[in-house]
């Protein structure tokens, strides 16, 4: 729990307690209920208000999974009645020196003044400590209607995702008419508190619902992604083109900092010898286009996590990621299997987004490489490496280079 509340409690003047007064010359400005234990915790729900720590529980339940449903129902159904208040659970007790405003010192204040200037209470989910994740902020007003969702980017790594996803998500209004476009959440604010980067955006539709683990391809909706209202863009070669420029000077920033970034300069050597000539469409793409980021609401796909979303890509490259990400994380699969999982998608789907053999050979190879320089890029930032990718990931990339 400490990570996270260091992200959240940021201010060096809030001092937090559990299970004991706040310090002499202090004053209450938040409670929460840590859930289940402190040593076990996974959310911190804001006490004192009965409705939006029920909603803090029952908010999207939709989306989670049905063990999980369950039980956020029971205790969001205990919250609702005020029974989480005097529930024997820890308590964190949030306090500042008298005469400090809250909204000079509490970020979920700070946010507020966005909303309105509304009292507003926020519910935290606790992970294990991670350098990828980002604690993330629920926000809800008294009645317990979600009013805005803050991600909170705290080291180099998040600090970087959540400055891309609110550029994409900056961007997106003047796509939200184009037909079959995937809905998105608007982007409230963007500031930096300290050292954290955080993006408010709004909530979700109440009644979004998740789209099923095993839905198709929406080949219309990656067009549209990738395409962003316009025309079809003529094709290009890879050579001379911008994308491959990006990932030669990636491969080179990799090598300075990395063994293996040598290989990867090699890599994209082999990539532009063996794709050269091969001409694409380039467009954006949302990055990491997977069935536990989309939901549909009211007839429209809705779509969230933009933090890894671009331009100038090659068309394809959300379907590879699909095909890739349910191999790897849904089935368990090693990245070579999941690679081969990115071929067979292309293959059977490709043509509806106008790829003919050789374009789908380029977009596999290339979006497997640009996923090791994500990787790397996440690693060089403070996250670590991915176990799962790294090296395997680059030992399948050589491998299809060679043969």
């Amino acid at each position: 729990m400490g990570w996270v509340t260091r992200a959240v409690f940021g201010d060096r003047r809030i001092a937090l307690t559990v299970g004991e007064p706040p310090p002499p010359g202090h004053q209450v400005v938040a409670r929460y209920a840590v859930v289940p234990s402190v040593r076990r915790a996974r959310f911190l729900l804001p006490l004192g208000a009965p409705r939006a720590t029920a909603a803090a529980l029952l908010a999207y339940n939709a989306l989670r999974p049905p063990k999980i449903r369950a039980v956020r129902a029971v205790l969001g159904g205990l919250a609702r009645l005020g029974v989480l208040d005097l529930a024997p659970l820890p308590t964190l007790t949030v306090s500042l020196p008298d005469g400090v405003p809250a909204a000079e010192a509490l970020l979920a204040d700070r946010l507020a003044a966005g909303l309105g200037g509304q009292r507003v209470y926020a519910a935290c989910g606790v992970r294990p400590p991670d350098p990828n994740h980002k604690p993330t902020l629920q926000l809800f007003d008294g009645a317990g209607r979600p009013v805005g969702y803050a991600k909170i980017g705290w080291n180099g790594a998040t600090r970087a995702l959540v400055r891309a996803e609110a550029a994409a998500l900056g961007d997106l209004p003047s796509v939200t008419g184009v037909p079959d476009h995937p809905a998105a959440p608007r982007l409230l604010a963007a500031t930096e508190v300290a050292d954290s980067v955080i993006a408010l955006v709004e909530p979700l539709p109440p009644a979004v619902r998740g789209v099923p683990v095993d839905d198709p391809p929406r080949l219309p909706a990656l067009l549209a992604v990738a395409r962003r209202g316009r025309p079809p863009a003529p094709a290009r070669p890879l050579s001379g083109s911008s994308f491959l420029a990006r990932l030669a000077a990636e491969a080179d920033r990799s090598a300075a900092g990395t063994p293996d970034g040598a290989r990867a300069v090699a890599a994209v050597a082999a990539l532009a010898d063996r794709h050269a000539g091969t001409a694409v469409e380039f467009g954006h793409w949302h990055g990491d286009w997977v069935p536990w980021n989309l939901g549909v609401h009211a007839g429209r796909l809705v779509a969230w996590d933009w933090e890894h979303s671009a331009p100038d890509v090659p068309l394809g490259f959300d379907l590879a990621h699909d095909a890739f990400q349910r191999a790897l994380v849904l089935r368990g699969e090693p990245a070579a299997s999941a690679a081969a999982a990115v071929d067979a998608q292309l293959d059977r789907c490709g043509a509806g987004l106008g790829l003919d053999p050789a374009r789908r050979r380029l977009v596999a190879d290339a979006y497997l490489l640009e996923m090791w320089l994500r990787t790397w890029r996440l690693a060089d930032a403070g996250a670590g490496w991915n176990d799962a990718l790294h090296p395997a990931l680059l030992d399948v990339v050589e491998k299809r280079h060679s043969g």
